[in-house]
């Protein structure tokens, strides 16, 4: 997730899932700290992990070093730490933002949550603090559905006023946010071909 900008998530998949069977080391942090910043660099986008050769093996490179040093090399450890709750890991994320690049951005760091949730044996206890991702598709079809106004679209907190307003539609439901993303997402990407 960290390093999925502006990326076709399906291929990112593909791609970090070969680099997985044929170079695991860049998955262990304390392999990845060993490793040469070129070694790094190489393998990333060789295997088109990374999209930007520059910044993307920092930012991998930073990820590893954060759990590494802080977590003992374990994602797991982390979540355990801030007791599995959303509320708390991004509160974490947000005071120390800086060692973890990209996936501190509000539209990435609740996705990020919802995917380890879904692809992983991670559980949160109060997912229900995982907001819609409020990215390009989410923003409009939240404008084509009168969630926000075309002038709030246009607002520069949209992102966070989307986020309030699903959360308080779902309020009370059986509902979380980030359930809606998926489907407001292809929606939008559909170019809306199927009315509500």
């Amino acid at each position: 997730m960290a390093l999925n900008y502006q990326r076709n998530s399906y291929i990112l998949w593909e791609c970090a899932n070969k680099m997985y069977k044929d170079a695991p080391e860049v998955y262990d942090c304390q392999k990845v700290m060993e490793m040469s910043d070129v070694t790094l660099k190489e393998l990333l986008t060789a295997y088109k992990v990374a999209s930007q050769p520059n910044k993307q093996p920092v930012i991998w490179r930073t990820l590893c070093k954060t759990f590494y040093e802080e977590f003992e090399g374990d994602i797991r450890n982390f979540f355990k730490r801030m007791d599995d709750s959303v509320a708390e890991i991004k509160a974490y994320i947000q005071q120390h933002k800086k060692m973890f690049p990209y996936l501190g951005g509000n539209k990435i760091n609740n996705y990020w949550l919802y995917v380890m949730e879904q692809y992983t044996d991670t559980k949160f206890h109060d997912r229900e603090n995982i907001t819609v991702a409020p990215d390009t598709h989410v923003i409009q079809a939240s404008t084509k559905l009168g969630i926000i106004t075309l002038e709030e679209a246009a607002l520069p907190n949209v992102q966070m006023l989307v986020a309030d307003r699903w959360k308080a539609i779902l309020k009370d439901t059986e509902y979380v946010p980030i359930d809606i993303h998926t489907p407001m997402w292809l929606w939008s990407r559909g170019k809306f071909k199927i009315e509500l």
